[in-house]
């Protein structure tokens, strides 16, 4: 069996879990915060990154957008991205969107942590959230991300979406898109989704 080293926020992780529910492979959960000297995570992972995937032998598979390309390799049934590749480019673009979404959203919430954070950091980093989601706005215009059917897109765009309510709450997106929002709420009724609601960690060591 696999075993998940998660941190509970993470968006990244959260794909992976979702990813692991739908195609029906179990797997274990380890929880932990990736920044506390604790962390098994460079056991598994030379980026000390999360998620890792830990294999049966007790090697790492890491990297979220890795790990579900693994996956999509080593358990094909049920497929994930589309059966054409001109919709699997398009799956790849937008989980490529989602997780600038998640990557800016990361480097804001470490900012504000400073003592004097940049304004013009974060201000970059607020265009590039408010970017992503209109780009994702975008691309959702049938109720999915791609080709009419759940895949891999749903996965990393409803992730994204929700992850903006764990660390960047003030960004009222759903009133600028509510098509957009009407599709999230939709993912996250799904079993999947429900099971691996976010919430945030408390970081106790300091990291900035």
């Amino acid at each position: 069996m696999y075993e998940l080293i998660s941190a509970t926020p993470s968006p990244y992780a959260r794909k992976v879990r979702i990813a692991l529910i739908e195609k029906g492979i179990p797997f274990t959960l380890r929880t932990e915060v990736p920044w506390h000297g604790t962390t098994a995570t460079p056991a598994y992972n030379p980026l000390e990154k999360l998620p890792v995937l830990v294999l049966p032998d007790g090697s790492g598979i890491y990297e979220s957008r890795f790990i579900l390309e693994w996956l999509e390799v080593k358990h094909p049934a049920p497929r994930l991205l589309p059966d054409t590749a001109e919709e699997v480019l398009e799956a790849r673009q937008a989980e490529v969107i989602a997780d600038g979404i998640c990557d800016a959203v990361v480097l804001l919430f470490f900012e504000r942590m400073r003592e004097a954070p940049s304004a013009e950091w974060m201000a970059r980093q607020r265009r590039k959230v408010e970017g992503g989601v209109r780009a994702l706005a975008e691309r959702a215009t049938d109720g999915f991300m791609v080709g009419g059917r759940f895949g891999l897109a749903d996965i990393a765009a409803g992730t994204a979406l929700r992850y903006l309510a764990v660390r960047f709450a003030e960004f009222d997106w759903p009133a600028l898109y509510p098509g957009l929002a009407a599709m999230s709420a939709r993912l996250e009724a799904r079993p999947s989704f429900a099971a691996t609601v976010p919430v945030p960690q408390t970081i106790v060591e300091k990291v900035v």
